[in-house]
């Protein structure tokens, strides 16, 4: 009974570190470009479609419906979901996602960033440093995969 108990055991633990979540509609990995190969694709266009690979930075901690993916020098590309139609776990935090649908160079208010910031849990004092809008490359994900 004991070995049978460790072999079940086993076999439910390869199984969990190789299981994906899969958010919003189905996608796949495959064809997947790395966040900088995005970068250089969205140079002077102002929307692209893609699928993306990269590690999430941060997740709103109210419920998980944006997060922020890692691009180059320490910038951040922030991803909602289409149509608010799904959310990610606030959790994955350095976790890598693919994800499918399109980036758009967009502005963001002060009163977003501000909202944003508070989703995030930032304190008064950092929200009430966000003076200015910001221009930044933004996604909107039709589907996302955490690995």
């Amino acid at each position: 009974m004991k070995k049978l108990i460790l072999v079940f055991s086993l076999v439910f633990a390869a199984f969990s570190i190789n299981a994906q979540s899969k958010f919003g509609q189905e996608i796949t990995e495959e064809g997947a470009i790395p966040t900088t190969e995005l970068l250089k694709k969205a140079d002077g266009k102002e929307e692209i479609t893609a699928k993306v690979s990269g590690v999430v930075e941060s997740v709103c901690q109210v419920k998980g419906c944006w997060m922020k993916v890692k691009l180059d020098d320490g910038q951040t590309m922030r991803v909602t979901f289409k149509d608010y139609g799904f959310f990610v776990p606030k959790d994955i935090a350095g976790k890598t996602v693919v994800i499918d649908g399109t980036a758009k160079v967009k502005t963001t208010s002060v009163a977003d960033l501000k909202h944003y910031a508070e989703d995030a849990g930032k304190s008064k004092d950092e929200i009430a440093k966000i003076k200015k809008p910001e221009k930044a490359l933004g996604f909107v994900a039709n589907g996302v995969i955490v690995k």
